[in-house]
């Protein structure tokens, strides 16, 4: 599959919310119980100020993005700019073709450039395909906060994921 990576722009907003609101309603891959505004995407330029933010193309589509994916800091002291935590989603028609793991791979590689050696992952307990891919990467479980959150009537543990580089 022909797929191109683009730094994350304003002509992003509406296909980047449209893509995380679809993951919002039908999974627990987002922790939001309901849809959010076109608005969060300016939230989520700013989260990333600094850091790899890249919408995943389908270069065989017309150039549609199919994907997104980011860094932002993990903690705002300068003490813990070794490390980042990452934020990706894929359309699901998109899933289980590598994708994950080329988007995974680029932004490794550019949190090795901005030196960026440990990545975070907080992924819902219920989403266990999010689970398995990051053990699948190298991430290991560091931490887990227990019923932290309840999302369509079911409590939610946050697993946090670390992959050292």
């Amino acid at each position: 599959m022909k797929i191109r990576f683009e730094k994350m722009g304003e002509g992003d907003r509406e296909a980047v919310i449209d893509l995380f609101n679809y993951y919002v309603e039908n999974s627990f891959a987002a922790y939001p119980e309901k849809k959010v505004p076109y608005s969060l995407f300016d939230q989520f330029m700013k989260l990333t100020e600094g850091y790899p933010a890249l919408t995943v193309r389908d270069g065989e589509s017309a150039d549609r993005a199919v994907g997104f994916a980011f860094l932002r800091p993990y903690h705002p002291f300068a003490a813990f700019q070794r490390a980042a935590e990452v934020t990706y989603f894929i359309e699901t028609g998109y899933t289980g073709k590598g994708i994950g793991s080329r988007i995974l791979g680029r932004i490794t590689d550019e949190a090795r450039r901005r030196g960026i050696d440990t990545i975070l992952a907080n992924v819902c307990s219920l989403n266990e395909s999010s689970l398995r891919f990051h053990e699948r990467h190298g991430f290991a479980e560091c931490g887990r906060f227990k019923r932290v959150a309840k999302k369509k009537g079911r409590d939610l543990d946050a697993v946090w994921m670390q992959l050292i580089l």
